[in-house]
């Protein structure tokens, strides 16, 4: 059985249009993380892109060893934690998220979002 408390991931996929340079992709990349510090309900990010894994308050690097090749074009994950659901009802309506996604969504050709709280099991 699910747990109804405890944290909330948001994941949200991206796969950015051919005409978006890899400059403009990390000031999103930026952008993003920048929104822990501007939103009190979102308390960490991380994300990946290419096949490096780079965790934004940290320059951890690793490459997809996956053999299965069924990314489908999306290249990005951005993951955001939050205490609650109500957090991320929170944060999706913030005026820096708002304006975040307006300079977002032009470069984006597909996204996928998915949130969900991670349980246990034993």
């Amino acid at each position: 059985m699910a747990d109804s408390t405890g944290a909330v991931k948001h994941i949200l996929l991206a796969k950015f249009k051919d005409t978006i340079t890899s400059e403009q992709i990390d000031e999103l990349i930026k952008g993003h993380a920048a929104l822990v510090n501007l939103i009190e309900p979102m308390k960490s990010f991380h994300c990946t892109h290419g096949y490096a894994i780079r965790f934004c308050e940290a320059e951890l690097r690793g490459t997809n060893v996956s053999t299965n090749n069924l990314h489908q074009g999306f290249t990005h994950i951005f993951e955001s934690t939050f205490d609650s659901v109500e957090g991320i009802a929170e944060y999706l309506v913030h005026p820096a998220h708002v304006e975040f996604a307006d300079r977002y969504l032009p470069f984006g050709e597909n996204m996928i979002v998915v949130d969900y709280r991670p349980t246990k099991v034993v």
